[in-house]
């Protein structure tokens, strides 16, 4: 859509009334999709001097902030709309991320728990967490995550490529072929689940089911 429109259309309203909440909101979101973030979250802070209750004001000043590097700010302003709003999974979902990406694997992984608590269909956070595992070593639980996912969405390929690799790490080559050739089946344009099979292959002394695969 036409978002320089939206901003102006906004910014009228605002001089209407300055305490036009819903205005300033939807002006910092066209703000943020514009990537002007420093003008977002002044949009997103107007909110909260109106009314500091309003938990999306500060998960959405979270987004903002973490565009611009400002992670701390971002993780305060996610914890502060969880605080308001604790039945929220995609407030949960996003500061696991952002706790993943500064390699606070247990407290994402707490986060992501808590979102599936919340939602038990949010795929995004079984597969998080499948990685996540994989990361501290804990192919079993990663195993578990995954056929979870498998089970809320049959097609989905990450779910068996990240089986498969647990699968592989703990040397199950059999069970991993098979999650492999599952991913292959269900997208054969995709070539990581052809070298990884290969690997598994390999390992199991298939030399020549190897090499077809690479």
């Amino acid at each position: 859509g036409d978002l320089q429109g939206a901003i102006e259309d906004y910014t009228k309203a605002i001089e209407i009334n300055p305490y036009h909440i819903d205005a300033f909101l939807n002006r910092g979101v066209s703000k943020n999709n514009l990537e002007d973030y420093k003008g977002a979250i002044e949009d997103y802070t107007k909110v909260i001097e109106i009314d500091p209750y309003y938990a999306n004001a500060y998960f959405n000043r979270g987004i903002s902030r973490e565009e611009l590097g400002e992670f701390e700010g971002a993780l305060k302003d996610y914890s502060k709309a969880i605080s308001l709003n604790s039945k929220n999974h995609i407030y949960f979902g996003r500061r696991a991320y952002l706790k993943s990406n500064l390699k606070d694997y247990e407290g994402a992984i707490e986060d992501y728990k808590c979102a599936i608590n919340i939602e038990s269909k949010f795929e995004d956070a079984y597969i998080n967490l499948a990685n996540l595992k994989i990361l501290l070593d804990d192919y079993k639980d990663s195993i578990r995550y995954c056929t979870k996912l498998i089970k809320l969405s049959p097609n989905s390929t990450d779910g068996y490529i990240t089986r498969g690799l647990s699968k592989y790490e703990i040397k199950d080559y059999k069970g991993a072929i098979q999650d492999y050739t599952k991913a292959i089946d269900i997208n054969p344009e995709n070539y990581s689940p052809f070298y990884f099979r290969g690997l598994a292959k390999y390992q199991s002394t298939n030399f020549e089911g190897a090499i077809k695969d690479f």
